[in-house]
């Protein structure tokens, strides 16, 4: 046999797609077999101890309800709540930055004005919300401010802590060779909070899903919040099953893409695992 029908054979012999994937990373593989396992015990378990569906459906059930409204009203409500949380996600996040660098190069600032946020911050955001829908409207507006509140603080206390992360002899460094205040922060302590910014960023775009459904649950016209309350009242627990399924892939999704954009823009950040991983 020749070396080319030998690479024929293996060609031949090496699974393909999925497989082929699985075998490069077991990881994916068990995270596969744990959802099959996950899926069938519980099927397994409504089936044979006959839990009635309002108590918790199959997941037969569940996928049935999901296919109806995803060719149903699911779309609409999906849109409501994306433009929602993405709203709100970025009027927060510009908050939080800004007031982060100010706060992280003020000492005053943080002396005077931190103290009321973190007072802010420990307000239970689903008590002030039906003032915020009072204040907004039943309409997007109040959903936005409420998701904004929420996904204020992580960004503005990564910012803080990242623009403080700078090495200190880097800083005096620069001073040494007569760097103003903006060529400092733009070379030593931004480079070292954009780290800990895009960790804020990606717990805020994980909260500003929740806070969308929270400020829907106060007061809304439409959403997946609003059709969530829909379901219950209608004793539709598949449905509402088949709601938090989409609200998960959206929230994944989201966190997907603040982690692509993190691998592009604190680019080094990889080559510096990779080194420590070679090494």
């Amino acid at each position: 046999m020749t070396d080319h029908d030998d690479e024929l054979l293996d060609t031949g012999a090496r699974p393909k797609g999925v497989w082929q994937a699985c075998l490069r990373q077991p990881e994916i593989g068990l995270a596969i077999l744990l959802f099959v396992v996950v899926v069938g015990c519980w099927e397994g378990a409504v089936r044979l101890f006959d839990i009635p569906k309002i108590v918790l459906p199959s997941p037969s059930a569940v996928g049935a309800a999901l296919w109806l409204g995803l060719s149903t009203d699911f779309p609409h409500h999906f849109a409501v709540t994306f433009f929602e949380t993405l709203g709100g996600f970025v009027l927060g996040a510009a908050g939080g930055l800004i007031l982060g660098v100010l706060v992280g190069q003020s000492r005053l600032m943080e002396r005077t004005v931190y103290p009321y946020i973190v007072a802010f911050q420990t307000l239970p955001k689903v008590a002030i919300a039906p003032i915020i829908v009072i204040w907004f409207g039943y309409g997007m507006s109040s959903k936005i401010v409420i998701t904004a509140t929420i996904a204020f603080f992580p960004l503005l206390a990564n910012t803080i802590v990242g623009l403080r992360a700078a090495p200190q002899d880097q800083i005096e460094l620069l001073v040494a060779f007569t760097a103003s205040r903006w060529q400092v922060f733009r070379l030593a302590r931004l480079p070292q909070a954009l780290p800990y910014i895009f960790v804020g960023l990606d717990v805020a775009i994980v909260l500003s899903v929740i806070g969308a459904i929270v400020g829907e649950f106060v007061g809304a016209q439409a959403g997946l919040g609003y059709l969530i309350l829909q379901k219950n009242f209608n004793m539709d627990m598949a449905g509402v099953f088949a709601i938090l399924i989409v609200l998960s892939v959206m929230g994944i999704g989201l966190h997907l893409v603040v982690n692509a954009i993190q691998r592009r823009v604190v680019f080094w950040m990889d080559s510096s695992s990779d080194k420590v991983m070679g090494a």
